[in-house]
């Protein structure tokens, strides 16, 4: 678990706890956090109304893998930035965890940083992980994610 900007904290699921009024947790992996607050195994089908996400107070609770080809949906991160947003204005911490605190979650922690409270640049996908590198040296993005963020980095946080 690293602070890795004020109020902003990244780590892996041995530190995956329930928000509370101090603190927002995000919950940057399918197995076991989305699939156990949801109750299921394998796959949920796309159909069903919590499919990518599940927002429950102060938590918030993704469906996201990083696979080598990109599967990401635009909805599931204008709804991260909707909520770390709130829950940052409001005075919380946010802590954003995934299974290895390497890839998802400091990507969303980026993204965050970039384009919501604008502590490193916005400019593109390659300048913001320039300046979040210095801030989490442990980032290893996986080639989906990068391969996503390099590509729609302008877009991301809209609805396109």
């Amino acid at each position: 678990m690293l602070e890795i900007y004020e109020r902003v904290i990244v780590a892996n699921d041995q530190s995956c706890t329930s928000g509370n009024a101090k603190t927002a947790v995000v919950h940057a992996c399918k197995s076991p956090c989305h699939q156990g607050e949801i109750g299921y195994r394998g796959n949920l089908p796309n159909t069903h109304p919590n499919y990518l996400v599940l927002e429950k107070e102060n938590d918030l609770f993704l469906n996201i893998i990083d696979p080598p080809v990109p599967l990401f949906k635009p909805a599931l991160f204008i709804t991260f930035l909707d909520f770390a947003k709130n829950h940052w204005e409001q005075g919380q911490t946010i802590l954003i965890h995934c299974n290895q605190g390497e890839s998802r979650a400091p990507s969303l922690a980026m993204l965050f940083l970039a384009k919501s409270i604008g502590s490193i640049p916005d400019t593109s996908y390659e300048a913001a992980r320039a300046a979040f590198e210095k801030l989490y040296p442990r980032y290893n993005p996986g080639q989906g994610i990068q391969t996503y963020f390099s590509k729609h980095w302008l877009l991301l946080g809209t609805d396109f």
